[in-house]
């Protein structure tokens, strides 16, 4: 029920927004059917009409979408007449007693929901009547409920109209009949039956047992008992035993209950109807008469008398006394009902005051007046005397106030004083005297006064009786109306009173033996203290020095040994009763003179009492002046210490706190102020002086809590004790006067000194000798402790700040306080030494407060904000202090705060005051020093500019943030001086990209990330590069201006808005006119701008997701202003909490997210930067906002979080060739777009991380939640290289935020934050489970970055363990602490089962801090190739480490050490171990490719292992790897052949037909024909696989096997094997295939025929037999496609195309066709030339080309702007071949025959001088083919480079042709002659390095290109050297000498790092640089081939 009754208000709060719900409770309540009586009702019906009636009673209007809320509660009350009164209707089990709860409850809120609104009173009126007047009427079953219905509508009934209540009041006259006396007891049980089963009201409830049982004791006799006439002579039979309590035992509980019942319901009708008829209320008013008339004689009943006895009796009693309360009530109705004036009414109403009066002296002299019901009717009655007394104006004043002091005088007397806490019949007594002297005293004056002074005399006539006689206790009486008195004193407020009152309290107490006092006297001096709290000047006097009197007389009384352990009335005085007296005047005094005056005296009272005690022996110094300390406090706690004070009240403050360290009285002081060091021993002997002074300083002694606390403020609203500047003598002379002459510590002696001197230095925490204070005196000693101790007490207390009220604007530091000190001139050096050890000691303590408070939430987090900026902007102003130690000292404390609070750089107020300081805070206005002015400025602007440096290494965004919003301060204040200075001050500071000068270390602006996110919210729009310089003044300067315009914007629409009145329909003249009120046209303008600003932030939203680009500078100006507007509604708090607020909020941290792209992320990190920096308190708000967003992208799977594999760059477009897995196709939208908004975003969240650990522990476990769930799963990150960066930024987030200082405050959260350190260590050393990989982009800051973020990772993982060094030692052994430390043998949620967790976390972060170093230095190289310097990794590191690594990863994750091979090829032990662990491990491996290797071996075939068994179930590996293992050294194992199958089958055809030579050649050793059957099958699905396969097929037909001896019979077999597989695939075609297949064939067979027939023609006459050939050849069908490029179709030849080719015995004929693309458009027809060849092996060519498409492949999917252009070549028969012609290309030949001059020339001549446009892209495109062809010739050394085989094309690109020499064959019978590594001639270094001397930038970019080309080439060594291994036997003659994969390895150079193989491949191209046998060489063919060189 709680919740659905949370649930009912929070709809009622916003009723339209939760219509869902209040419909939902609607739909709960009963139904017709249920209401009806035909199913019974259920306890949660019952719930939902209470939560609804409940809604009602606090919610008038009712949404539209539920208008019929009211409905199931109006069905539910019209159906209680008809089914509602039967026990059938309600629930099973459902007792009367909750049935009568129930309807209590239901009727309270349909009471207050009648009363809210009019229309559910006109629904209920028309049978709610009659409801109730059925309910009187039910007979039987239905007596009970109705009866508890009736009851409920008693205490709560919903107005009825007037007719029904005439016949409620009509049914219930009938009950009561005109001869009914209220009192038979004959009436008929079926009369109204429906009491009979009421439950009894007698039950007497559990406090008021013991009362009744006790109820038979006497009741002591009246004083003054003057109302003995008036008694009823009801009373006169009750004295025999049973005789009076017969005549009430006869009167039935039932008919008590009825009457009570009836007299409520009559109440409520008039209540409710407002009219009912005379005789009716009459016969009621005559029944209650008659109830009251008994009521004295029933309560003289005792116990005894009673025959009922138990819980009969108290039934009885309690039933009565309510019915009696009952008929109280109508008395009072009925007599102010009729108003008359006659003097029949006048009687009336004397008669009834009568009545009431005795019923009133009834109860307070019955034995039953300490029951609650008793109490109760006793409050009624007089409630009912006060109300009849004033409403007939002052009538009966003097009827009433003659018997009402008898009334009181018996009341006091029976009221119990045994507690404080008088109960309820004195409160009642107590406020019924006080309305009638309140009223009275305008009416009769001297009436009043003469009651007054009646029960006053009262007391004195007390004392007179005991005068002479022995004292005896004092009567309650006489303590009840002293408190009476006093009470009616107060609560009458008028000095009148007072003066009649106060005299004779102090006239009882001056009487009275003061030294001997007597409870009375406490109660008068209780009394008097209330009196002096009115603040009437002359009572308030007399009364403060009787007190003070009182109180200095019992201190001097005492004497100086007591013996007595308890305490003693006199004992009580002084330490109870006067000061709580005392306690009382200082909090309630509120008059401001008054107080002053009050404070005054009581601060002179201590003194007095201070100087008395030093008589006394012992520790009663402290006994005397303690029990002060509560009301010094008070009446000093609003005090402003800094307004001018008297020096006689500043004497007084240091004579208090003189004696409060003379006697100990100090809270104890915080530990570490206290010096470690040893005091001389003399101290200890010292005296009792030094020894309390010892003793509160140390701590172990405290007098008392309460004092303590008190001691503290007092602190707060003491001023600096700086009693005199000057007379320094003075002063010692007045603290001399301390001392009493005559007490035992007094007497200026060496000793005391000493001590006092000892309890000094302890209290400095030794920052100063005893020895240095040889020339201060004891008392001076004793001064500058009491200073000491006020000053650390007072920053003790909420940090050292007076917070800001009525006299404080803004919150004030205390160190002005202590600063004061120092002000004091011609100090003597030790005091000085002593006053500044007193600053630093009270900035400690400020200090220690603020650390323990650092991490608090809400308002405590607020509270340290205002301690650092006050005690900050303070010491800022303080240095511009004319004397230099001042200003040293201040900053010195600056600087300490900026180092141990580094929050308190950007707190906006300290750095206003900073740069407003460099002007303003100057002191040349009051000091004319030219020199002192130009000390104080160059002072400032030193601070400033190391303050914005050093806050700009931290935070960049948020400081520049502030920086912009100081801008646009000074532009609304129109400072133009002060904006000079600091724009001059400001044009120093500068953020460079890398490393700045401007700070040590490492800083949080050297991480990439947030320097870009600077960039971001300085406004620059300048890139983020190289080299890169944030100039902090032209950016701050510019976002200013734009802010401000934005501002301007906002506020300009809305003057004008309110200027025209609003978008109304009729417009008013300005000024004039009805109209909205300027509040709500504020409302509707920001309303209007709201929705606008909303909309179009959620289109933008919209526009991302369809995938369309958003315009950026609209977004960015939108954002703007709509922060601009957020920003100007910050003043106004309703607008705050506004839905429309909190909606554009949200969208302005959303946005970015959607949208991620870095222009969009710029563009949010410049808002958010906005509104936090402008508005800090929308922070929670804002980063909430943000982390949620971040959260949605990782469920979504954007950027940083696309873990898909197409997503995963270069991995995915290798695959399935050289990487495992599936291809597919590429993302739309770039993934790198998101990974650097992403980065963006982290750099910003770095920056607010910065900002927020110190101080917001909300924003900082916000930040938890949001890493908590990036690294809860390890492989939800991308895949993406260009990830890295992000990654580790990521990554390094986290570990900042677990080695964070605000974790000590957080020890409840210890092993979260250990979780999260493992969850984040686990995600790191998860990046490493990937192959290493290169990833290039268009911008060349990008690796750098990467490599940065990747090193500061590997930087903070070894600072962070050498500083966890000592800490865990430290840790050791440490309870919960360090609990996860100690757990061995645990199964750890994120590292699983481990041995012993300590010692494995230890090495998992070696481990990834190796690996870190490593990937840093290897992207490192990366970005910086040309760096020939070797910074990579180089720790030594023993092989036993190298094995515990390799152990660590593969507990992880067995990937890691996986790939840790491939990051330490050449590292033996890595492998080794590896191999070991997979091997044991060979089962847990089955889905990780990269594992095959170490257990798929020559070894393991060799041995047939049984490891070989888990192949079948082994992941798919790439095409290359499964190849390499159908080389010879696997010999065909059928398990291995299997696997390799299995994997080719799972990927199409089309993907495996590249490698068809290699399959082709694995024919040679396929015994158990396996591979055979893959072909088969391949060839079955895909007829392009089955053509491919023929035509190579074909071309191994009869194949010179060159470099053989003898005869090979596996090449014969091979051969013979050939001509039958090819007829096995065109056997297996289906017809359509081979249809297709002989139409294809056909075609190019007769192609290639033409050379035949042109072989024997003359040369002249070959190229027309080419087109006659031509001619007969027709295109049959338009799916034929060229050989070599599948994916395009031929649609005809060009029959002039035929072209025959030079050859020295063959005739090549190069053909082109008009071909199309087949997934293109069919309408576009292209050209494409194609060569056949006769006589020629194509096959090696092949080979070449396919290393060059892979390599091309490579650099490709790297990124890498490198060009290769692997043409096509395929052999379609023994020496027969076709060959793609180069598009749009010449050789260098045919160039050189139309020019003379070189390369360089010919470039100029086909596109322009140099440095124009065109001839530098062509220069760009010969660099990008030259860098390319040199990498491909670095691994195929490919010879006979001369320019005949070095094509052009028309964009200056080269392309290499002609393989026919590569690996170790050569020209010239293989004599080398070309050995550079690739060809660089000297024309081609013209156009490479101008300079010509390998130094341009030109020349650079090349050889940039190289190094990056190959370092991604050696990333696939294994995938190309594979692919040339499979054709070591096809008898190519690159393989025909030496050992050509050997050195094809070598020139990997696989045991090489990164940056030796950087530096190798620099050499190469240094060595290729116009190499003198490139040269030669052309030369050669030129003179030997004619070939231009």
């Amino acid at each position: 029920m709680e919740a659905l009754t949370e649930l009912c208000d929070l709809v009622a709060q916003n009723p339209d927004l939760f219509a869902d719900k209040l419909a939902w409770i609607c739909s709960r309540c009963p139904t017709v059917a249920a209401v009806g009586g035909s199913v019974r009702i259920t306890r949660s019906h019952l719930n939902a009409l209470l939560a609804l009636a409940r809604f009602l009673s606090k919610c008038a209007v009712l949404p539209a979408a539920v208008s019929n809320a009211r409905s199931p509660l109006l069905d539910f009350l019209r159906a209680l007449p008809s089914a509602g009164f039967r026990p059938s209707f309600w629930p099973q089990s459902f007792s009367l007693d909750s049935i009568s709860l129930f309807l209590s409850d239901l009727f309270r809120y349909v009471s207050l929901a009648a009363d809210l609104s009019p229309a559910f009173v006109c629904e209920l009126s028309p049978f709610f009547g009659p409801t109730i007047v059925s309910a009187a009427a039910s007979l039987g079953d239905e007596a009970a409920i109705a009866r508890a219905f009736l009851s409920a509508v008693a205490q709560s009934c919903p107005p009825i109209p007037a007719e029904d209540g005439e016949r409620l009041v009509a049914c219930l006259f009938e009950q009561f009949g005109p001869d009914d006396d209220g009192l038979s007891t004959s009436g008929s049980e079926n009369s109204m039956s429906w009491v009979s089963c009421m439950p009894s009201k007698g039950k007497v409830m559990e406090e008021d047992r013991d009362v009744v049982d006790d109820a038979s004791s006497e009741i002591s006799s009246v004083p003054n008992g003057g109302s003995a006439e008036r008694r009823s002579g009801a009373g006169s039979n009750v004295e025999g035993r049973g005789g009076g309590s017969a005549a009430f035992e006869m009167e039935s509980l039932e008919r008590l209950e009825k009457l009570e019942i009836a007299f409520r319901l009559v109440r409520q009708i008039l209540d409710r109807a407002g009219r009912m008829k005379s005789d009716q209320l009459e016969l009621f008013q005559k029944i209650a008469t008659k109830q009251l008339k008994s009521l004295p004689a029933f309560l003289k009943i005792r116990k005894r008398v009673w025959r009922e006895q138990g819980p009969q009796l108290k039934a009885r009693i309690n039933t009565k006394l309510s019915c009696c309360q009952g008929a109280v009530g109508i008395q009072i109705r009925g007599i102010l009902y009729f108003d008359h004036d006659g003097k029949a009414s006048k009687d009336a109403l004397r008669r009834t005051l009568a009545l009431l009066l005795d019923a009133a002296e009834a109860c307070i002299t019955s034995s039953w007046r300490k029951l609650k019901i008793c109490e109760d009717l006793f409050s009624t009655l007089l409630d009912g005397i006060s109300q009849i007394t004033i409403s007939r104006g002052g009538q009966l004043l003097r009827v009433l106030l003659i018997p009402l002091k008898p009334l009181v005088l018996t009341t006091c007397a029976q009221v119990d004083m045994s507690s404080n806490n008088p109960g309820a019949i004195f409160e009642a007594i107590t406020k019924l005297c006080c309305k009638i002297v309140e009223f009275g005293w305008n009416k009769d004056r001297a009436l009043v006064d003469t009651f007054i002074m009646g029960l006053a005399s009262c007391i004195r006539e007390r004392n007179d009786d005991e005068d002479g006689k022995e004292k005896s206790a004092v009567p309650a009486m006489q303590h009840n109306l002293i408190r009476l008195l006093a009470d009616l004193s107060v609560s009458v407020n008028k000095w009148e009173v007072v003066d009649m009152i106060l005299p004779l309290f102090i006239e009882s107490l001056e009487e009275g033996d003061a030294s001997a006092p007597s409870l009375l006297r406490l109660q008068l001096l209780d009394a008097v203290s209330h009196v002096a709290c009115l603040g009437f000047e002359k009572s308030y006097r007399e009364t403060i020095v009787l007190m003070t009197r009182s109180y200095l007389d019992k201190v001097k009384s005492i004497g100086n040994a007591q013996v007595s352990t308890l305490l003693s009335e006199a004992d009580t005085e002084r330490m109870e009763t006067l000061p709580a007296g005392f306690l009382l005047v200082a909090t309630r005094l509120s008059s401001s003179k008054l107080r002053g005056d009050y404070r005054h005296r009581l601060l002179s009272l201590c003194s007095d009492v201070g100087l008395a005690s030093e008589s006394k022996t012992g520790r009663s110094g402290a006994d005397f002046l303690g029990p002060l300390l509560p009301a010094v406090a008070e009446i000093c706690s609003d005090f402003d210490p800094f307004t001018s004070i008297e020096p006689s009240l500043l004497k007084l403050f240091r004579n208090l706190w003189f004696y409060v360290v003379l006697f100990g009285l100090a809270p104890s002081l915080p530990q570490n102020q206290l010096s470690a060091k040893s005091f001389s021993n003399s101290v200890g002997s010292v005296g009792s002086t030094t020894s309390i002074s010892l003793q509160a300083i140390a701590g172990p002694y405290v007098w008392n809590g309460q004092w303590s606390t008190a001691v503290q403020r007092i602190a707060r609203g003491t001023p600096p004790l700086v009693v005199s500047s000057v007379k320094w003598l003075e002063d010692e002379l007045e603290l001399n006067a301390l001392h009493n002459p005559g007490s035992r510590r007094g007497g200026n002696n060496e000793k005391a000194a000493v001590g006092q001197r000892s309890a000094l230095a302890a209290a400095l925490g030794g920052r100063v000798e005893v020895a240095a204070m040889s020339t201060i005196s004891d008392v001076k000693a004793t001064y500058l402790l009491a200073v000491a101790v006020l000053e650390t007490i007072r920053f003790s207390c909420n940090g050292g700040i007076f917070p800001a009220d009525s006299t404080l604007s803004a919150p004030k530091s205390a160190l002005s306080c202590v600063f004061e000190y120092l002000l004091t001139p011609n100090l003597m050096p030790a005091v000085f030494q002593c006053l500044k050890a007193i600053v630093y000691s009270a900035f400690e303590t400020a200090v220690a407060w603020l650390e323990e408070k650092v991490s608090d939430f809400g308002k405590g987090a607020d509270l340290v904000v205002q301690v650092l900026s006050a005690h900050s902007c303070f010491l800022i102003k303080n240095m511009s202090q004319r004397d230099e130690n001042i200003r040293d000292i201040s900053m010195n404390l600056l600087t300490q705060l900026k180092e141990r609070f580094p929050q308190v750089l950007w707190n906006y107020s300290c750095l206003d005051s900073l740069l407003f300081s460099v002007h303003n805070e100057l002191p040349s206005a009051q000091v004319n020093d030219p020199a002192l002015v130009a000390t104080v400025r160059s002072l400032y602007q030193r601070n400033v500019r190391e303050w914005i440096t050093l806050a700009l290494s931290h935070a960049p965004c948020t400081t520049q943030g502030l920086l912009q919003e100081f801008l646009c301060k000074l532009n609304a204040l129109q400072k133009t001086q002060h904006a000079s200075e600091i724009v001059t001050l400001l044009s120093e500071i500068r953020i460079c990209m890398g490393k700045n000068d401007s700070w040590n270390g490492i800083r949080t602006a050297d991480i990439p990330a947030v320097i870009e996110a600077a960039a971001a919210a300085s406004g620059e729009k300048k890139k983020v590069s190289e080299g890169f310089m944030l100039e902090v003044l032209s950016t701050a300067v510019v976002s200013a201006t734009v802010k401000c315009n934005h501002a301007g914007e906002i506020a300009g629409m809305r003057r004008l808005y309110n200027n025209i009145g609003g978008f109304q329909m009729s417009i008013f003249p300005i000024g004039s006119g009805p109209g909205p009120s300027p509040q709500s046209q504020r409302v509707s303008f920001n309303e209007i701008l709201l929705a606008k600003f909303v909309q179009l932030l959620q289109q933008f939203v919209g526009t991302a997701e369809k995938g369309v680009a958003v315009e950026k500078s609209l977004f960015r100006e939108t954002c703007s202003q709509a922060t601009a507007l957020l920003l100007s509604q910050m003043t106004s708090e309703s607008k705050l909490n506004s839905e429309g607020f909190s909606q554009l909020l949200r969208l302005l941290c959303w946005c970015p997210a959607y949208i991620s792209t870095p222009d969009a992320m710029e563009t949010g990190i410049f808002i958010w930067t906005w509104l936090v920096s402008s508005a800090p308190c929308l922070g929670p708000l804002i980063l909430a906002e943000l982390v949620d967003a971040w959260l949605w992208t990782i469920d979504t799977k954007r950027g940083l979080f696309a873990s898909e594999m197409r997503y995963s760059g270069p991995a995915a477009k290798l695959r399935p060739h050289l990487i495992p897995g599936e291809p597919e196709s590429q993302p739309e939208k770039d993934v790198v777009e998101g990974l650097i908004a992403h980065r963006l975003w982290l750099g910003f969240f770095i920056d607010r991380f910065e900002v927020i650990q110190h101080d917001s522990l909300e924003q900082l476990l916000l930040l938890g939640r949001m890493l908590q769930g990036t690294m809860k799963c390890p492989c939800h990150f991308s895949q993406h290289p260009g990830a890295a960066g992000t990654f580790f930024t990521a990554v390094l987030l986290g570990l900042k935020f677990c080695s964070c200082k605000a974790q000590g405050n957080l020890e409840n959260s210890k092993m979260g934050y250990q979780m999260l350190e493992d969850r984040v260590l686990r995600a790191s050393l998860g990046w490493f489970a990937r192959e290493p990989e290169w990833y290039e982009t268009d911008d060349r800051c990008f690796s750098q970055n990467e490599a940065q973020s990747v090193f500061l990772v590997a930087q903070h993982l070894l600072s962070d363990k050498t500083d966890a060094a000592p800490a865990d030692l430290s840790l050791k052994g440490k309870g919960n602490e360090n609990e996860l430390y100690n757990l061995t043998g645990l199964n750890h949620p994120v590292w699983g089962q481990m041995d012993n967790y300590a010692s494995g976390r230890e090495k998992r972060k070696q481990l990834l801090t190796m690996l870190c170093q490593h990937e840093a230095d290897r992207l490192e190289v990366w970005a910086q190739p040309l760096n020939t310097k070797d910074t990579t990794f180089r720790n030594k590191i023993s092989s036993d480490k190298w094995v515990e690594h390799v152990k660590t990863a593969f507990a992880v994750d067995p990937r890691i050490a996986c790939c840790l091979t491939s990051r330490f090829p050449a590292n033996s032990t890595v492998i080794a171990e590896v191999t070991q662990m997979v091997q044991a491990n060979i089962v847990e491996l089955r889905t990780i490719p990269q594992a095959l290797p170490f257990f798929v071996t020559p070894m393991a075939v060799e041995e047939n292992s049984v490891l070989l068994q888990q192949l079948p179930h082994w992941a798919a590996c790439s095409i290359t790897q499964a190849l390499e293992f159908l080389t010879p050294p696997f010999k065909g194992h059928l398990r291995v052949v299997a696997y390799v199958l299995r994997v080719l089958e799972s990927y199409p055809p089309e993907r495996v037909t590249f490698f068809m030579p290699q399959l082709v050649q694995a024919l040679r050793y396929d015994e158990g024909k396996l591979v055979e059957g893959y072909l088969l099958g391949a060839a079955l699905r895909s007829n392009v696989f089955a053509h491919i396969l023929i035509w190579h097929l074909q071309g191994e037909s009869c194949a010179p096997e060159s470099g053989k001896d003898g005869v090979n019979p596996i090449s014969n077999s091979f051969q013979a094997m050939l001509p039958t597989v090819r007829q096995k695939i065109i056997d297996g075609f289906t017809p359509e295939a081979r249809d297709l297949f002989q139409r294809e064939f056909d075609f190019f067979d007769k192609v290639t025929s033409i050379s035949g027939v042109l072989f024997p023609l003359p040369k002249e006459e070959r190229r027309a037999g080419i087109r006659r050939e031509l001619e007969k050849i027709r295109v049959e069908g338009d799916d034929l496609y060229l050989p070599t490029a599948t994916s395009k179709l031929v649609r005809s030849i060009q029959l002039d195309s035929g072209i025959p080719l030079q050859s020295a015995a063959k005739v090549p004929i190069m053909i082109t066709f008009n071909v199309v693309d087949k997934d293109g458009d069919p309408g576009e027809v292209k050209p494409q030339a194609c060569i056949f060849k006769v006589g020629d092996d194509c096959r090696q060519d092949v080979l070449a080309l396919q290393v060059i498409a892979l390599l091309r492949d490579v650099f490709e999917a790297v990124g890498l702007n490198l060009y290769l252009f692997p043409y096509g070549v395929l052999p379609t028969g023994p020496e027969r071949g076709i060959i793609e012609v180069v598009p749009n290309t010449r050789s260098r030949n045919q160039m050189g025959e139309l020019t003379d001059g070189g390369l360089f020339e010919i470039f100029q001549q086909d596109y322009g001088p140099v440095g124009t446009a065109t001839f530098e892209t062509a220069r760009e495109m010969f660099m990008i083919s030259s860098a390319g062809y040199a990498v491909a010739s670095l691994l195929l050394q490919p010879k006979d480079r001369h320019n005949g085989n070095l094509l052009f094309d028309n964009k200056g690109r080269l392309v290499h042709i002609d393989f026919g020499f590569i690996l170790e064959t050569s020209p010239g019978g293989n004599m080398r002659f070309e050995n550079a590594d690739f060809k660089l001639s000297h024309e081609m270094t013209q156009l490479l390095d101008p300079s010509g001397s390998m130094k341009s930038d030109t020349w650079n970019q090349f050889v940039r290109l190289c190094v990056k080309g190959y370092l991604a080439a050696r990333q696939h060594m294994h995938g190309i050297i594979t692919t040339v291994l499979l054709m070591v036997d096809s008898g190519l003659p690159c393989f025909s000498r030496g050992d050509p994969i050997g050195n094809l390895r070598k020139r990997f150079h696989p045991e090489m790092n990164e940056r030796e193989a950087a530096n190798f491949m620099i050499r190469t191209c240094m060595d290729a640089y116009n190499k003198w046998t490139t040269a030669g060489y052309d030369l050669i063919q030129y003179l030997q081939q004619g070939i231009e060189k």
